[in-house]
């Protein structure tokens, strides 16, 4: 299982958001580069970030941190955040980043999802935000009535393997992931599962492992302390 450490970026600064609130905001480091370097000397294998500006923007304001976290660290990155268009994933990928992220259309346009795939399955993730398995786009400000599994049938034919589903009521809580929810997806679909939203605790990771997801993003945890990433990445090599 892979643990991917999480760096949110708003305004080229390294924040997090609480339920995908950006009323409720903390900023952990004016220097987002700083913090890809630190998961990266801390044995990341993976770094997962978030252009929290192009969930809301057209343009990519944060290009510059982007850029220079790519060329900073040497484990690929993953990178999600208002990505519609295949002149977006162009830019991403010829600024170093290796794979996109595409949330609000695999729910609204899943022909523009389709046409995307042609040319970038490969590099491609689907990122589904939901509640009690209901995807809601827009930064996670529109629910709508669109089911997880639908969208996991569209990737299926499209080639693109990775799903990241993130519970929003676990998010930010350092509550635990929805288990429940991980493993219904990797019992429903061949797809690549990473979990999202709410791994808090060694034992978080320890339950994520044993129903075999691909992966776990950790974010909150992390910077609150909660969670030592070394020490997270021993218990998976322990078990």
């Amino acid at each position: 299982m892979i643990l991917y450490p999480a760096v949110d970026i708003k305004d080229n600064k390294c924040v997090r958001l609480t339920q995908g609130d950006f009323n409720r905001i903390k900023v952990y480091s004016d220097n987002p580069v700083d913090m890809a370097i630190r998961w990266e000397q801390a044995g990341a294998e993976y770094l997962h970030v978030v252009d929290l500006d192009g969930a809301e923007s057209e343009s990519l304001i944060n290009k510059q941190s982007i850029r220079e976290i790519a060329k900073s660290i040497s484990i690929p990155i993953q990178i999600g955040g208002g990505i519609r268009t295949g002149a977006r994933i162009e830019e991403l990928l010829s600024l170093g980043i290796s794979r996109v992220i595409l949330g609000t259309i695999a729910v609204e346009n899943q022909e523009l999802l389709m046409e995307l795939a042609t040319n970038y399955a490969n590099q491609m993730a689907v990122s589904v935000d939901a509640v009690e398995g209901k995807a809601a786009i827009r930064g996670w400000k529109d629910a709508t009535s669109v089911d997880v599994i639908d969208i996991c049938e569209i990737m299926e034919k499209s080639g693109i393997k990775t799903l990241i589903y993130t519970d929003i009521l676990r998010d930010g809580m350092l509550k635990g992931p929805n288990t429940a929810m991980y493993k219904r997806l990797q019992d429903m679909t061949d797809l690549d599962i990473i979990a999202s939203g709410g791994v808090t605790t060694i034992q978080d990771i320890k339950d994520l492992k044993a129903i075999e997801v691909y992966g776990a993003i950790i974010g909150k945890a992390l910077y609150d302390g909660n969670l030592d990433f070394k020490e997270a990445l021993k218990c998976l090599q322990k078990e």
